[in-house]
């Protein structure tokens, strides 16, 4: 019988010096490493990633965000503050609105494969009940809720 632990280990000590020398040479310096790590960091708050996804759809107004997200204002800047100090929005005023969006499509991208990975693992009926308007409970497109 294999232990669990046996199957994250190898079973003899080898190491090829030409293999680790090539990634090595190929990795991402510790700065970028850190940086990416406090984006993955902000993008485990199921809230930002809620917000992602609406400005991944449409620019919005935080009175608008806070809406479709059921959220309170000071509740939407607290997150757009952290999402916006690490780059991954963008604000503009218009008159007395302030106005966000995603800073570039990379984020959309980011989160689109993220979204794409996660309903792949799910069994078909949690993806039926996890389609865009469904948590809303709008109707879906054959207009059952």
């Amino acid at each position: 019988m294999i232990v669990m632990e046996e199957l994250d280990t190898c079973e003899v000590p080898a190491v090829d010096p030409q293999r680790v020398r090539r990634v090595q040479a190929k990795m991402t310096g510790e700065l970028a490493a850190q940086r990416l790590a406090e984006i993955f960091a902000a993008l485990s708050d199921s809230t930002r990633l809620r917000i992602v996804e609406a400005l991944a759809l449409e620019e919005l107004c935080v009175c608008d965000l806070s809406a479709a997200l059921g959220l309170s204002q000071s509740g939407t800047s607290h997150h757009l503050r952290t999402l916006r100090n690490l780059r991954l929005v963008k604000h503009r005023r218009a008159g007395r609105l302030v106005y966000y969006a995603l800073d570039d499509e990379h984020i959309q991208r980011l989160f689109a494969q993220g979204l794409e990975h996660v309903r792949e693992e799910m069994p078909r009926s949690l993806r039926a009940a996890n389609e865009p308007g469904r948590a809303a409970g709008l109707p879906s497109e054959d207009g059952a809720r």
